[in-house]
């Protein structure tokens, strides 16, 4: 059975917990990370969310070589290739549950590294609409959707957000 997803109060944790993981992250990458950002919801302060902390790396190399792999694995971390997106190589914690990290890699200047921070930065800078992100997560978590169902409802608002975002010059 799929896990059904939970939103919960912003935690004033996350960016420790992100800081904290991000260092681990840096040596298990090396180089090859040009940059390793938080992103998500969990990024965003006072925002609503799953209670994961979501990590883009931009790498030098892809696909990653296996060495970097094999370190993400050491950290805990079950590699899933692109698991449904193109050009992202995607793992996440494998212990403990419920899960705690999902780190997105994509190659440098990839397109979906600048989505993820415009959307990040877009919410930050305005809170009318990271309340807003915050309801319908909730609407949608009340109907124990699970991860896709989750991430589809969501999808709209996304989108018109990103375009929001790149009309008003964050990009």
């Amino acid at each position: 059975m799929a896990d059904i997803v939970t939103v919960v109060d912003y935690d004033p944790e996350w960016p420790t917990r992100f800081t904290e993981e991000r260092a681990r992250l840096a040596q298990a990458f090396g180089d090859d990370a040009v940059m390793i950002e938080h992103i998500g919801s969990t990024s965003v302060p006072g925002l609503a969310a799953k209670p994961i902390i979501d990590v883009v790396v931009a790498a030098r190399h892809l696909p990653l070589p296996a060495g970097r792999i094999a370190a993400m694995e050491a950290l805990g971390y079950e590699h899933l290739g692109e698991y449904g997106i193109a050009g992202r190589v995607y793992f996440r914690k494998r212990s403990p549950r419920p899960r705690t990290h999902h780190v997105h890699v994509y190659a440098a200047g990839s397109d979906r590294i600048a989505d993820h921070l415009v959307l990040r930065d877009y919410l930050r800078a305005h809170p009318a609409e990271a309340a807003h992100y915050a309801e319908l997560k909730r609407k949608l978590a009340s109907q124990s959707l699970d991860a896709a169902a989750f991430q589809s409802g969501k999808s709209a608002f996304i989108a018109e957000t990103l375009e929001r975002a790149r009309r008003n010059g964050a990009l």
